[in-house]
């Protein structure tokens, strides 16, 4: 038997969870500060929360991906394929939430879909949402979430946004009539081109004078302000112009008319985030608002309105990786802040490398019968940036001989000193 993974699926060696584990600490110091809760919820849903008109919807590409199992019970499940839908179920089933819910979220997510760099088919996402507000502030929050946060992991982007109620107007002023399949061709755009999106509209049986009426709506460099001319009293574009306003601070925004999502849920802003350049094509963040799902999965025609963005964990990783490279940073093997070599003191070492922990240091300690030359090889290997050497001279001196991985200085220290030293 040939022993491989699932396929778009991958194992995380430590260098790499180190470095996931910074990201998302980063993400959520970041959620915390602007007021976010922690939530946790279910890898699996039930096939029809998923698939209800309060979720994807039966007519979205992203159905096609999720991926299908049946428990014991013949109930159909899936795996989640993003935590907007999970959010949205939790919401409608605690009716005593109180409103605006701010939450964050970090999670593995599942789409059997096309594999390629940045995008797998078991991928993570941190999602960050506000429930309960139809103000554009909630979209500004989150904007302002998202520039701060790549700002921290060192990341230049640009932030793409546009209003469903925007594309809404232009398909009706097309002489579309069913705009969810169109929204979902119209999305690939960027992908596979206006020939492309043209031929999928065909198919979907929507004539040639449609189709080039939208694109004469939706060429490159439309303005606001020229659609606020072809399309008079759209409400989307008043909501665009005063989020627009608010986030004036931030030059990585730009309006972009064909910005879609896929999703069928979304009903008013939406955004994508992208690498201003690098090798990574596909987005790195992006989300919306979805004021109808919730309402959907309660029934009775009610609106609960809901705005959250999404980052993109595996591309942003990607992204920082080709960062190291370029720079040619190594990247962290280990969390060990110092590896301890005793000579001969075992049980005093380990007393020492206890007190160490216990003073905030990440403390690795040297096994078996290693000489000193091999345990320094072995921390040069992981790029352990000290070691501590404690033989007998050192414990009668009560002190401890702390070498410097990278420049090879080694000084003798207290223990309190070396304390001190390293953090």
């Amino acid at each position: 038997m040939k022993l491989q993974t699932a396929r778009g699926v991958k194992d995380i060696p430590p260098e790499e969870k180190i470095l996931k584990n910074k990201v998302v600490e980063d993400i959520r110091k970041k959620c915390e500060s602007y007021g976010f809760s922690p939530l946790e919820t279910p890898l699996i849903e039930r096939f029809e929360t998923l698939a209800a008109k309060g979720g994807a919807g039966q007519g979205s590409d992203v159905m096609k991906e999720v991926f299908k199992l049946t428990d014991q019970g013949k109930r159909k499940l899936g795996l989640r394929f993003d935590l907007t839908v999970p959010l949205a179920r939790y919401v409608s089933t605690n009716p005593t939430l109180k409103l605006p819910f701010k939450r964050y979220q970090v999670g593995r997510v599942y789409r059997d879909g096309p594999i390629k760099l940045g995008r797998t088919r078991e991928f993570w996402q941190f999602d960050a949402d506000i429930i309960g507000t139809n103000s554009m502030v909630a979209e500004a929050e989150l904007i302002f979430l998202a520039e701060n946060v790549f700002k921290k992991l060192g990341l230049q982007i640009i932030i793409k946004i546009n209003n469903r109620k925007i594309l809404n107007g232009v398909l009706e002023k097309a002489g579309f009539s069913k705009k969810e399949a169109a929204i979902i061709a119209i999305d690939k755009l960027e992908k596979i081109g206006k020939q492309g999106v043209s031929q999928e509209l065909e198919e979907k049986s929507y004539n040639k004078k449609q189709i080039s009426a939208l694109f004469n709506i939706i060429q490159e460099g439309n303005t606001l302000n020229k659609l606020a001319q072809i399309l008079p009293n759209n409400e989307g574009i008043k909501e665009l112009k005063e989020l627009l306003t608010y986030l004036k601070p931030i030059k990585s925004v730009q309006f972009e008319i064909s910005l879609a999502r896929g999703l069928a849920y979304y009903t008013g802003t939406v955004y994508e985030i992208f690498m201003k350049k690098g090798k990574i094509s596909s987005s790195i963040g992006s989300g919306g608002r979805y004021d109808d799902m919730i309402g959907n999965f309660l029934g009775g025609n009610r609106i609960v309105p809901a705005v959250g963005i999404s980052f993109g964990l595996v591309p942003i990783i990607e992204s920082i990786k080709e960062n190291l490279e370029k720079n040619k940073q190594v990247k962290q093997k280990t969390t060990a802040q110092a590896l301890v070599l005793p000579i001969n003191t075992t049980t005093k070492s380990l007393q020492i490398a206890e007190q160490l922990r216990k003073s905030g240091i990440n403390i690795d300690f040297a096994m078996g019968k290693k000489g000193v030359t091999k345990n320094l090889q072995y921390a040069s290997a992981l790029g352990i940036p000290f070691t501590i050497i404690i033989g007998e001279n050192e414990i009668k001196k009560q002190k401890l001989l702390l070498r410097n991985m990278k420049s090879g200085s080694e000084n003798l220290l207290t223990i309190s000193q070396v304390i001190k030293k390293l953090k």
